[in-house]
């Protein structure tokens, strides 16, 4: 009985996957808005950005990489990978060198140019917003030919950040907020995945959709907009910008830099989102995770 049991639920399994397997020639449109057809299924993959990497390894073809950017330093087995160069500084040699037969891209950088021109197929997978983070991990699995991974992937991450919402939701007072990305100073809008996030912590984001996804913004709207919370960056150097000594947040002592293992989590729209959600939330409500 429990042979036949096994038997059938092995059955079950492999029809499935047959069933939802990728056929190729397969032709998407990137976020170039260009069409590509991949001939056959990859096998030889460089990635040059950490979340498309870490995507990778998390339906299981961590093995097909054979070059990452820079700055993939996740999971461990990527560390191992001969490096590609950064965004703006790709080694276009080096990335040839490695006969890949699939090189995915960020639509930023202009990287698909001359790697197009050396006759490799290049494709641009680069989320932005939140939902992006799963339609695009979605279009992963169909260009691995990992669809089914892809599916219990996105179902898993979804639940675990429904977990953190179910905490973050009682939460008695949620703070207007400003996140500081960069110095310039680039903030986050709420459409982005990581004003999502920031809203899904339980705070008010300060910065309006209508400035954009992730928008320079003036110094003086912050100061105006005058939030209780100031996440990304650190007290000192926000009591020494002009005019910024009257924000509520830095008199109160609700300004915070960002540990540096988050911080590198909030930025990637991959399979730690969950994660980044979570540690995100502690920072604004510590009292909700005792």
């Amino acid at each position: 009985m429990n042979r036949t049991l096994t038997l059938t639920t092995a059955l079950c399994a492999a029809l499935s996957v047959t069933a939802g397997a990728t056929t190729y020639p397969l032709t998407l449109t990137d976020d170039l808005g260009r069409k590509v057809t991949l001939k056959a299924e990859p096998r030889r993959i460089v990635s040059m950005l950490p979340s498309t990497s870490e995507t990778l390894c998390a339906l299981g073809v961590c093995d097909r990489l054979v070059g990452v950017d820079d700055y993939s330093d996740y999971p461990a087995y990527v560390t191992t990978l001969p490096k590609m160069g950064g965004l703006y500084n790709p080694n276009v040699e080096a990335i040839v060198a490695r006969k890949p037969d699939l090189v995915l891209v960020s639509k930023y950088g202009k990287l698909e140019g001359p790697l197009t021109q050396a006759g490799i197929t290049v494709l641009a997978v680069n989320p932005e917003t939140y939902d992006e983070v799963f339609s695009k991990t979605l279009i992963l699995g169909k260009i691995v030919n990992r669809e089914a991974q892809a599916k219990a992937l996105v179902t898993s991450m979804k639940r675990e950040i429904a977990k953190v919402e179910i905490l973050t939701k009682t939460a008695v007072k949620k703070p207007t907020a400003y996140y500081e990305i960069d110095p310039t100073p680039y903030s986050i809008g709420p459409n982005s995945f990581m004003g999502t996030l920031l809203t899904k912590a339980g705070a008010r984001n300060i910065i309006p959709a209508s400035m954009g996804d992730f928008p320079k913004v003036d110094p003086e709207f912050i100061v105006k907009q005058n939030p209780q919370l100031i996440l990304g960056v650190d007290a000192g150097t926000v009591a020494a910008r002009p005019g910024w000594n009257t924000i509520t947040a830095l008199k109160t002592g609700k300004v915070m830099d960002i540990p540096q293992e988050l911080n590198t989590l909030l930025g990637r729209p991959g399979p730690r989102l969950p994660q980044a959600l979570r540690g995100l939330a502690k920072l604004i409500h510590p009292e909700l995770f005792k």
